[in-house]
């Protein structure tokens, strides 16, 4: 069984789980099809509207989760009150454990409509229970890291914090802060998420120190003999010309050599730091750096890409929705075994939602080391395709954790795998997919109901 791990998941994740995944274990286990060999695909069927790309996030915060799922006395006792299942499957549901098989895509890869960036293979009653975590944590993190990618592109070399966790729910607080370190962010404010997942941490003050002060110069020169000259001086909180001028000082006054950066948070940035230059370069500040920050997004970071900046705080637009809409991944039954042992794919029809059935293997082809299509196939009798990356590794092997890269390889990999992707990627302005999705699958596919051999 997988082991437990260390990390914030609380005593037992299994009922982050939506009713309908329970009353199907139970009519499928009295039924007798709870144990049928089953394959489900994590895809998006589209990008949000505009979107050139999406970054696959919250695989290492999904295992935490997966390692947590039990059903412990306190949700047996719970379910029985609240007559969820019967009591046969609540005494399956003591014993549940995840022994089966997880591929995806490596954190922080691009993905594209219909990338299966997550597969599980397990018996039906495994991997049904699963879908409201999966999906809840995937959608979320990787909302979050496709913002955030974009934001990257936008800064170019300029260092990216982030701070949006008073704009959102306290433990997405955490996770967002994560998603944007694996999408290219610097560092974070949010000190859990430095904690726990080792995420570098920032923040000096907020204009509440200033004006807690009689004067803006006493409150820098307090900061200053705190914090050294490694610190950030807020210098917006009543004229910004002023506030630089009284930041020079209190550096002097503190009997410093030199002041790491100074923020601003308001106003027109541009013309702001470009005064700021300025007055820094004349007091031989020269190396000072100029941050700054207030409900800034991609489309207003690459306005800013010629003036003197040298880096950007992003807060609410990387972790609410209407900066960060959802990946709208969803979970689909793609395959099953029938009590024959053969293998079925199996597909939902009609409409928007129509599936496709089979399982996916991913290959992102490549022309010139530039990405050109993402190549989904049903069947691998013809062998790996030329000039091809394999998208999906294995991450967990019969219920153990196989797949377990440090968040600076995470990092690494979102690096690289950005770089392949064509120039017209990182086009802020909505477009189609950067690259398209071809399904090579049998060119007669099986009737419904029939079987092929898998």
């Amino acid at each position: 069984s997988m082991p437990d791990r260390a990390g914030d998941a609380p005593s037992s994740t299994a009922l982050r789980t939506d009713r309908y995944e329970l009353t199907m274990l139970d009519a499928a286990r009295a039924d007798g099809t709870i144990d049928r060999p089953c394959t489900f695909e994590v895809f998006a069927r589209r990008l949000p509207a505009g979107r050139r790309f999406g970054v696959f996030a919250g695989l290492g915060r999904l295992l935490e989760r997966l390692a947590a799922f039990r059903f412990a006395l306190d949700e047996q006792s719970w379910l029985a009150a609240e007559q969820i299942v019967g009591p046969d499957t609540l005494a399956w549901l003591a014993d549940w454990r995840f022994s089966g098989h997880v591929h995806a895509y490596r954190e922080g890869e691009p993905f594209f409509p219909g990338s299966p960036v997550l597969t599980v293979t397990a018996p039906f009653g495994q991997a049904v229970v699963l879908e409201t975590l999966l999906l809840s944590v995937l959608n979320h993190d990787s909302a979050v890291a496709s913002a955030a990618a974009r934001m990257v592109a936008a800064a170019g070399d300029r260092p990216l914090t982030e701070f949006g966790s008073r704009r959102t729910h306290e433990d997405a607080a955490v996770a967002a802060a994560r998603a944007t370190h694996v999408a290219g962010f610097a560092s974070t404010s949010n000190l859990e998420a430095g904690r726990r997942f080792g995420v570098p941490t920032s923040g000096t003050v907020a204009h509440a120190f200033l004006l807690l002060h009689d004067d803006e110069t006493e409150a820098f020169v307090s900061q200053l003999r705190t914090a050294g000259e490694a610190t950030t001086l807020l210098v917006d909180t009543h004229d910004v010309d002023d506030g630089v001028r009284h930041a020079i000082d209190a550096v002097q006054r503190a009997g410093l050599r030199g002041l790491d950066a100074i923020r601003i948070d308001s106003g027109d940035l541009a013309a702001h730091a470009r005064d700021a230059r300025r007055q820094l370069d004349a007091a031989g500040l020269t190396d000072t750096r100029i941050v700054v920050s207030g409900d800034l997004d991609e489309h207003a970071i690459a306005r800013l890409a010629h003036a003197p900046i040298d880096g950007y705080g992003v807060g609410t637009s990387v972790v609410t929705g209407s900066g960060a809409p959802t990946a709208e991944f969803v979970y689909k039954l793609v395959a099953r075994a029938g009590d024959d042992g053969r293998w079925r794919d199996v597909a939902k029809a009609g409409g928007v939602k129509a599936t496709i059935g089979g399982r996916k293997h991913a290959w992102r082809q490549l022309h010139a080391g530039v990405a050109t299509t993402e190549l989904l196939r049903t069947h691998t009798d013809t062998g790996p395709p030329t000039d091809a990356r394999a998208l999906q590794v294995p991450v967990i092997d019969r219920g153990e954790v196989v797949h377990e890269p440090s968040l600076d390889d995470i990092r690494a990999h979102h690096r690289r795998a950005m770089a392949e992707l064509p120039a017209g990627a990182l086009d802020l302005h909505d477009g189609e997919p950067a690259i398209p999705t071809r399904y090579d699958i049998p060119a007669e596919p099986s009737p419904p109901g029939a079987t092929r051999e898998r």
